[in-house]
């Protein structure tokens, strides 16, 4: 089950000023040994410390293989690439390194049956909390808007 809050964009400035949105919840994040754990119980032979062994060794590769330029599909789940963050030169001559990269990231998108479409239908929603309106001035007091303001569609939780 996906939780969600509801909240109302309080930047006087935007497109979006007053408007609301969902931005999804989250109570708990699982780390490898997490994972291997809940694998291990999956009926399956082997332990949680074997499982986090071969799960350790996959994000060391797949780590490797990005840096070598390269796509990893995990499938039914996602394909990870390297993204650049880059500015504008005018010209062709301007452009240099140094300037114009700004940035790395990485890239996840959804792939096969874990496509975005098919993550709509096989979700369900549950509201976490029902909105309460700020009982003093400013918007505080209901602990029910995120700060920082979410991107539209994402969680205000920078670690998600």
């Amino acid at each position: 089950m996906i939780r969600y809050k509801i909240y109302q964009n309080q930047q006087k400035k935007e497109v979006n000023a007053g408007k609301w949105f969902a931005y999804s919840v989250v109570d708990e994040t699982s780390d490898l040994a997490k994972l291997a754990e809940h694998m291990s119980k999956h009926n399956t032979p082997y332990s949680g410390g074997v499982i986090k062994g071969v799960l350790t060794d996959m994000v060391g590769c797949i780590k490797e293989l990005l840096l070598d330029g390269k796509n990893v599909k995990i499938d039914d789940l996602t394909i990870f690439g390297v993204g650049i963050r880059s500015k504008a030169a005018e010209t062709l001559d301007d452009f240099s390194l140094e300037k114009n990269i700004t940035g790395m990231r990485l890239k996840a998108r959804a792939t096969d049956n874990l496509s975005t479409t098919n993550l709509k239908l096989d979700s369900q929603l549950r509201q976490q909390a029902k909105y309460q309106k700020p009982t003093t001035a400013g918007g505080e007091g209901s602990g029910n808007t995120p700060n920082p303001k979410p991107d539209e569609g994402e969680s205000p939780d920078p670690t998600l």
